[in-house]
């Protein structure tokens, strides 16, 4: 799949549990083993996975997303890409501070660099918040892409009227948002207009969704049959759905496991019937 020109297998790798077990941003997590982490991105990169998704504020109490992946893969494979986003920031503490101004996002993608030991960030991703018009935010962000700073720019966690403002300032390679079966479902139009404009859709929480992801809900029925039948896990098939909605559909599942880690990357091999489809269809409808 084509993001900008840069081209990259369709099952990713997101980095935001390397440093940490349990849930994201929880200050209670423990940091997760170093060499653990270490191993994760390596096998990433031997078994195919050249899309790696991070940021600055991936970090818990001992580790850093950035840092584990630098170690972990300096000097870069050639075809790896690896897209970090900016507008959110923590406090060593890892406590939320205010968004962004546009004028701090050339500190945040200097902090990636620097972190990463880049000169050039391939893709950045302006992770919107509470912005309604982030037209100032981008404007910069396609200043520093003018000097060199960054190759490709995307938006994360955005609405269509997002899309819109940012194309009437640059360029825009990708769209990252919440989305997956059963997972904001409202979402599909959004995911056809950025295939209509040759924009890749890429999700995050598609494993699971958010209230998975936070531990809070049992897998459906559905899923477990569908896994049955193709002796998979009920992640390997919500994987290979959302995959299924359209070519210009990448996926970032994250993990601190190897074992994980593998069974995501094998996902991209599962095909569903067009009776699975369907089936599955009705349920993403529902929201389960």
């Amino acid at each position: 799949m084509a993001t900008g020109d840069l081209t990259v297998n369709r099952v990713g790798l997101g980095a935001m549990r390397l440093p940490q077990q349990g849930a994201a941003f929880d200050p209670k997590a423990r940091p997760r083993d170093r060499a653990q982490a270490i191993e994760v991105l390596r096998t990433a990169v031997e078994l195919g996975v050249n899309h790696i998704d991070t940021a600055a504020f991936y970090f818990s109490a001992t580790r850093s997303a950035n840092e584990l992946i630098n170690t972990a893969l300096a000097p870069y494979p050639r075809d790896l890409v690896i897209v970090t986003k900016v507008g959110p920031g923590r406090t060593p503490q890892g406590e939320w501070l205010p968004f962004a101004t546009p004028g701090g996002l050339r500190g945040q993608v200097e902090e990636n660099l620097r972190q990463l030991g880049l000169d050039r960030l391939d893709v950045v991703n302006l992770r919107v918040g509470g912005l309604d018009d982030l037209t100032p935010h981008f404007e910069q962000l396609a200043e520093l892409r003018r000097e060199g700073l960054i190759r490709h720019l995307g938006l994360s966690n955005v609405k269509p009227h997002h899309l819109d403002q940012a194309q009437r300032v640059a360029e825009v390679v990708c769209v990252q948002n919440s989305y997956g079966l059963g997972h904001h479902p409202e979402q599909d139009d959004f995911l056809g207009v950025c295939g209509e404009r040759g924009i890749a859709y890429v999700p995050f929480f598609a494993l699971t969704g958010a209230a998975k992801e936070a531990g809070g809900q049992r897998e459906d029925d559905d899923v477990a049959e569908v896994a049955r039948a193709h002796d998979a896990s009920p992640a390997q098939v919500r994987l290979a759905w959302t995959l299924a909605r359209g070519e210009h559909v990448l996926v970032i599942p994250g993990t601190g496991d190897p074992g994980h880690l593998r069974q995501n990357v094998e996902a991209g091999e599962l095909r569903l019937t067009p009776e699975e489809l369907t089936r599955l269809d009705a349920l993403h409808l529902t929201g389960s």
